[in-house]
């Protein structure tokens, strides 16, 4: 989409005053005195995200009705309903454009109890602003904001409160360069492993196993341990009933307020807690044993999780390892530069191939054709079409565009060099007539041209 640099645009890609600094500020250079006074006073308390806010900065600029401005508003809608599909954990750089607006979003897998840790890092030189908003995803509904971060140096954690899939959109703010590198991975929501010196590898039977002979089914995990190893309690909170069942045996219920749930601790050798204390998270609550219906078996912790209106859930996630750290690709750094395809290759959503079940295409890319390199991740390369499509492709099936150029050749007349391949494309840039010129890929009748400077854009030759 075609824009131009706007005065407007560069004081917004400053890092904006807060408060009624900001507002007064705004009022006198961005022209907002045609705002109603209420319209001013809600947009200074109305409760929003870092990108909410600057969205809305955009519109009492008067920018949403320019071209640049919304381009990114119209990119950060399309990354809701766009969405790249990964596993966690993953690690992805990439690459910010300054000459077109864009938002990348990135779709995945989660479990309630899982707390999800998101960290980006910008490279040396890019101060620049990025927001980064996830959104729980149920087809059929917008999709539903849970956490949302913006700095030069962003790392934050939220919870999944139900099993369901996640949307992080990465968006930056106007004109911004650079590049980054983005991390997701899994964490336990509970702040301690509830036996003493153990962690999930001692778990030895799992939510939904069948019990007396398929009557039932597990609610919970039961943690193998030696007899009279602590049992602890996971996190901060209060006991609300301790007692003794001919099915938990001696058991003990701790409340944990923040996340209204209820953690039961069941098979104890003995209690060492009394209702109504508080406990801090790591404190003992009793001993592993194997009384009430466990008695037959070696001594182990039956642990479960039970949150208010909906009953048992899998506590695995809860108390699960944290991910290791995924691996960020060892191959060349190809961000910002322009490759073509070996061969004619899918642009597919997913860095990740699965042969039984891959996942459908988002488009046919043709060899000729040159791609952005705007991400790299594994093994694959993520990149972005002329059109502005984003998908992966295979490192190896690249090569790059400027080191295999499809022709070289010298301009019989002066050209103009476009942003992107159509007639209404803003210009970035002219050659003269005489200079030497490699043709890095082509489309739809437009060839992109690199002149003896660097200097890159389309033409119809």
């Amino acid at each position: 989409m075609p824009f131009t640099t706007d005065s407007r645009i560069q004081r917004l890609t400053t890092r904006p005053l807060s408060g009624f600094g900001w507002m007064l500020l705004a009022a006198g250079l961005l022209g907002l005195g045609g705002c109603s006074k209420q319209q001013t006073l809600q947009a200074i308390f109305q409760k929003s995200t870092p990108h909410q806010a600057y969205a809305r900065q955009l519109k009492q600029a008067g920018l949403d009705t320019r071209p640049a401005g919304r381009a990114w508003l119209q990119a950060a809608d399309q990354a809701l309903r766009d969405s790249l599909v990964v596993t966690l954990p993953f690690a992805e750089t990439g690459y910010l454009r300054p000459e077109r607006p864009t938002a990348t979003s990135y779709r995945y897998n989660v479990r309630a109890g899982e707390q999800i840790h998101v960290s980006l890092a910008l490279g040396a030189g890019a101060a620049v602003r990025v927001f980064l908003d996830a959104f729980e995803v149920v087809p059929g509904q917008a999709a539903a904001p849970v956490a949302s971060a913006d700095t030069l140096a962003v790392d934050f954690r939220y919870r999944a409160e139900d099993d369901g899939q996640h949307l992080l959109r990465v968006q930056p703010e106007l004109l911004a360069a650079g590049r980054y590198t983005l991390r997701v991975s899994r964490e336990p929501s509970l702040s301690v492993f509830p036996v003493l010196g153990r962690t999930d590898a001692a778990v030895g039977s799992f939510w939904g196993a069948a019990r007396d002979a398929g009557a039932r089914q597990h609610e919970g995990i039961d943690i193998f341990a030696q007899r009279g190893t602590p049992a602890i309690a996971a996190t901060d909170g209060f006991v609300t009933r301790t007692g003794e069942t001919p099915i938990g045996g001696r058991v003990v219920w701790l409340a944990d307020t923040k996340h209204g749930s209820h953690l039961y601790y069941a098979h104890l050798d003995k209690q060492l807690v009394s209702a109504g204390q508080q406990v801090r998270a790591g404190d003992t609550l009793g001993l592993v044993g194997n009384t009430g219906n466990a008695r037959t078996t070696v001594p182990h912790l039956h642990f479960g999780i039970y949150r208010s209106g909906r009953g048992a859930v899998d506590p695995f996630p809860f108390v699960r390892r944290t991910d290791p750290a995924a691996a960020l690709p060892n191959g060349p750094d190809q961000r910002g530069e322009f490759v073509r395809l070996r061969a004619a290759t899918d642009l597919r959503p997913t860095p990740t191939a699965d042969k039984k079940r891959p996942a459908p295409a988002i488009a046919k890319l043709p060899k000729q054709l040159p791609l952005l390199v705007v991400g790299q991740q594994g093994t694959s390369l993520r990149v972005q079409t002329p059109t502005g499509q984003e998908g992966y492709v295979p490192a190896q099936g690249v090569v790059r565009a400027s080191g295999a150029p499809l022709r070289q050749l010298v301009l019989p007349t002066a050209v103009e060099l476009l942003g992107q391949p159509f007639t209404a494309a803003p210009a970035r840039g002219a050659l003269a007539a005489q200079t030497p010129v490699s043709v890095l890929g082509q489309t739809e009748g437009y060839s992109l041209l690199r002149g003896p400077g660097g200097e890159t854009g389309w033409v119809i030759l």
